[in-house]
C-alpha cells in the first residue's frame, strides 16, 4: 500500500475515535481487516494510532503552544488529527524526517479540510519543526 495511503488511513481513524470514542479496539479492527494492508502498513497505523492515543496531553499541549489564540476545542477535528499525526510523527518516530512529515499533513489538510487549512497546519507545523518541541515527560 504505501506509508502516503497508511497515513491517510491513520488520520481517519484518529478522526473517527476523536468523534466516536467508543469501540475503539472495534473501530481499529474494522478499519484494519477492510483495507487490503501489508504487515509494516498495519504496524505503522497501529503505531501511530496507540501513539496518539498515549501521549495525547503532551500533543495537545504542543499544538496549543504553537497555535497562538487557538484553544484544541476550537480547531476543526480533521485538522487536529492531521496535527496530532504529524506531531507524533515529528516527536516520536525517528524514520520519519520532519519535512516529510509536515508536507504530507499539508496534502491531508488540503484534501480533507478548508482552503485555508493547509496553510495553518503548516505554520504550526514549522514551529513545532524549528524548535524540535520534544516532551520530557512523556
Amino acid at each position: 500500500m504505501g506509508r502516503r495511503a497508511s497515513r491517510e488511513i491513520a488520520m481517519k481513524l484518529l478522526y473517527q475515535l476523536e468523534l466516536q470514542k467508543e469501540d475503539r479496539e472495534e473501530q481499529l479492527r474494522y478499519a484494519l481487516e477492510e483495507n487490503a494492508l501489508t504487515d509494516s502498513d498495519k504496524n505503522y497505523i497501529l503505531d501511530v494510532v496507540d501513539g496518539v492515543h498515549k501521549n495525547l496531553e503532551a500533543i495537545d499541549k504542543i499544538i496549543e503552544t504553537y497555535s497562538k489564540g487557538w484553544k484544541i476545542n476550537r480547531i476543526s477535528k480533521v485538522d487536529l488529527s492531521i496535527l496530532r499525526l504529524s506531531i507524533y510523527e515529528m516527536n516520536y518516530r525517528n524514520d520519519i524526517p520532519f519535512n516529510v512529515s509536515i508536507n504530507e499533513a499539508v496534502e491531508l489538510a488540503k484534501r480533507y479540510s478548508s482552503d485555508d487549512a493547509g496553510s495553518f497546519v503548516n505554520g504550526i507545523l514549522g514551529k513545532v519543526a524549528k524548535v524540535k518541541a520534544i516532551p520530557t515527560d512523556s
